[in-house]
């Protein structure tokens, strides 16, 4: 074992400001790259069609899915090799990391049937249009079947992220961004000796470079991760105990994550009814809400292991003062968001080629969804607490709540009146709801949990 392992982890000792910055600040970065290459991607893709973009935004909900799966069996990984760490219990860290090798190969398994049988009849489920769904099933068909890079980079980068290796993390995610923003219009346009492949230039795009950034994680972790152990014989050796502490807190997570897609779709059937513009409109509002949401979520991924950490030592000062100042870090940012949203929506709109129509859409729907930011963000802080003290059930509810209770009931509702405008408020009167159970499960917590550190 390293020496590293025996001696007092960072997260331990550092002041909680510094730490805080300097373990989400890289994955901040990163997230805003990789938020930033949506974006882009979704640009280049709108210069095809807005049939091409709408496609994209039906595709979403099964990509996000996918995303969901990998995405929360690392909440589980990271939650439980950090709070080995902190209690200096070795082993289980090294069995944490090889198990949810294996489970993202398990995953990945899952995504390759789906990417050949399921594709289609998902797409055909949300519209009739033959250009839409021979779009969309060309780029879900190689995005899920390709899908392994995307899981072992997202498994690696959660390793990094688990000991404190945030800047190595970065560096994995930016390898994949990067890679994917300059392939983007080589492929999706045929520049040079590239061939034009449309729609599906986008998506090996993004495929390669996921698988990139999965090889640069993977480089990393044997190079520079030294309180772990990587290792064929343990991830082919799986511990029946590992696998379910991962779950306890991963299964939450991915359902949670889950609903998300789930509202998606529902949401696109919903919009669906007055035009396929009204869909594109919301496709283009999630890439542009993702460039203030990613950053959040990296700062998310950066509290998670400070928490879970100073949870394992009984460090109650460090965990409030963690909260504390994430909080009103994630407050800024969202907030700065909503001024984004509010002045220029006509502006961001344009970006994606947008016609007359869509911007007679897009504009009072950004807005008025935009009202949200400030309050989501605190839902976000507050429950990386729950995923961090092994409470992700809380953010399940939360998560179930505001996105299939509140949500889509009162958007379906709202659309009766026959003004599309009138369905996009449904977002803040959701996040009104969200933000009142958030309360009601972390004043739990802090009565329970914290205070008794």
């Amino acid at each position: 074992m390293s020496d590293n392992t025996q001696t007092e982890n960072k997260m331990g000792v550092i002041p909680v400001k510094s730490l805080i910055i300097s373990m989400s600040l890289p994955m901040m970065i990163s997230m805003l790259v990789q938020a930033l290459y949506n974006i882009v991607d979704s640009i280049f893709v709108a210069r095809v069609s807005e049939d091409a973009l709408t496609a994209v935004t039906l595709a979403f909900p099964l990509q996000s899915l996918m995303i969901a799966l990998g995405s929360g069996t690392g909440v589980g990984i990271n939650a439980l090799l950090s709070r080995s760490l902190g209690k200096k219990e070795f082993d289980k860290a090294n069995d944490a990391a090889n198990t949810g090798i294996l489970l993202n190969i398990i995953n990945y398994l899952a995504f390759l049937i789906i990417g050949i049988f399921v594709v289609k009849p998902f797409l055909a489920s949300q519209t009739d249009s033959a250009s839409i769904i021979a779009y969309g099933n060309t780029y879900l068909t190689y995005v899920c079947t390709l899908s392994f890079g995307l899981f072992f980079q997202m498994t690696f980068e959660r390793l990094l992220q688990s000991t404190g290796l945030t800047f190595q993390s970065m560096i994995s995610q930016l390898t994949g961004a990067i890679i994917n923003l300059i392939f983007d219009p080589l492929l999706i346009f045929g520049i040079g000796f590239f061939p034009k492949l449309g729609v599906a230039g986008a998506a090996l795009a993004t495929v390669f470079g996921q698988i990139c950034a999965a090889f640069v994680g993977l480089f990393l972790n044997i190079s520079t991760n030294h309180e772990i152990k990587i290792s064929i014989k343990g991830v082919f050796h799986p511990n029946a105990y590992t696998v379910s502490q991962i779950y306890l807190v991963g299964v939450p997570s991915i359902l949670m994550m889950s609903i998300g897609s789930v509202m998606t779709y529902l949401m696109n059937k919903i919009l669906g009814i007055f035009s396929t513009t009204a869909v594109a409109v919301f496709g283009v509002y999630f890439k542009l809400q993702s460039f203030f949401f990613m950053p959040l979520f990296g700062l998310n991924n950066g509290i998670i292991p400070v928490l879970s950490y100073n949870y394992g030592a009984k460090r109650r000062d460090r965990i409030v003062e963690a909260l504390r100042f994430s909080i009103i870090f994630a407050f800024a940012i969202m907030t700065f968001g909503t001024i984004v949203f509010e002045m220029i929506p006509a502006t961001l709109l344009k970006l994606f080629d947008a016609s007359v129509h869509m911007i007679e859409i897009g504009v009072p729907a950004l807005r008025i969804i935009a009202i949200h930011f400030p309050v989501a963000s605190l839902c976000i802080i507050l429950g990386s607490m729950f995923q961090a003290f092994a409470k992700s059930y809380y953010s399940l509810v939360v998560s179930l709540g505001r996105q299939l209770v509140v949500l889509i009931p009162v958007a379906w509702l709202l659309a009766q009146f026959g003004n599309v405008n009138y369905v996009w408020f449904a977002f803040p009167i959701a996040e009104i709801m969200s933000f009142t159970i958030t309360m009601l499960f972390f004043r739990r917590i802090k009565r329970n949990v914290i205070d008794t550190l």
